[in-house]
């Protein structure tokens, strides 16, 4: 209770005001673009729909290495980040531990907010629950691949599936199972990229509230208007 209150009153308005902004512009953005996908397709509903395809062509491939090999490359990308994830939540913590000294050197930084040793700690500790949840979500992506790879290799020889609703069948649960894989890396990278933003904080209130904005631009931009979207269409 008196750690709250410490808070509450170490943090102006302005704080409070951009890390609300901050929250709901993440929260916000994340069920608008699940909304927004099902009327004005995304990159990740048209990788979907890909993912699909994939499937159902796998049904009719008698050797299916080729497909395991897939599954594998896909999965080395969660692999990857949630490797890095775990050293910058390590450096995190690391920095947690340094108090008054950490303080001082961003201090130093032009432009850096100059606060007190509670509030400096308080942008680190929303940095690492950043990461923590950017870990669990790329963990998950890895396992969620590592499933899909069991129906691959669980899947009946493609002569015992001459009904194309069993295909059908497949390619449905198969397809649902990489889709959700790569919802969750998707949720993982949108993590990293909301980092940034929290990054920002460090120099200013204002600063928070302009680097949420522009992340959520950025992410708007390159799942709804970009390049890549025009060429999966």
């Amino acid at each position: 209770m008196n750690l709250l209150l410490a808070v509450s009153r170490a943090l102006p308005w302005s704080d409070w005001l951009a890390v609300g902004i901050f929250f709901a512009g993440w929260i916000g953005y994340a069920q608008f673009a699940k909304r927004r996908a099902r009327t004005a397709p995304s990159v990740l509903a048209l990788t979907n729909r890909e993912r699909h395809r994939w499937m159902l062509q796998s049904t009719m491939r008698d050797n299916r290495v080729l497909d395991g090999v897939v599954v594998q490359n896909l999965s080395a990308s969660p692999s990857f980040f949630a490797s890095t994830t775990i050293f910058i939540i390590g450096g995190l913590l690391a920095v947690l531990g340094t108090g008054e000294k950490a303080t001082g050197l961003v201090q130093e930084l032009p432009f850096a907010a100059r606060t007190s040793v509670l509030v400096f700690d308080l942008k680190l500790v929303l940095l690492t629950g950043i990461f923590v949840y950017a870990f669990f979500r790329f963990t998950w992506s890895l396992r969620q691949y590592s499933f899909g790879a069991l129906l691959v290799a669980a899947a009946p020889p493609h002569d015992q599936m001459s009904v194309e609703a069993d295909r059908q069948a497949f390619a449905d649960r198969a397809g649902r199972i990489m889709g959700l894989a790569a919802e969750s890396f998707n949720d993982g990278l949108r993590a990293y990229y909301f980092a940034f933003a929290a990054t920002a904080w460090f120099f200013s209130s204002w600063a928070l509230m302009a680097g949420t904005c522009g992340v959520i631009a950025i992410l708007f931009r390159r799942e709804f208007h970009s390049e890549v979207l025009a060429a999966l269409r």
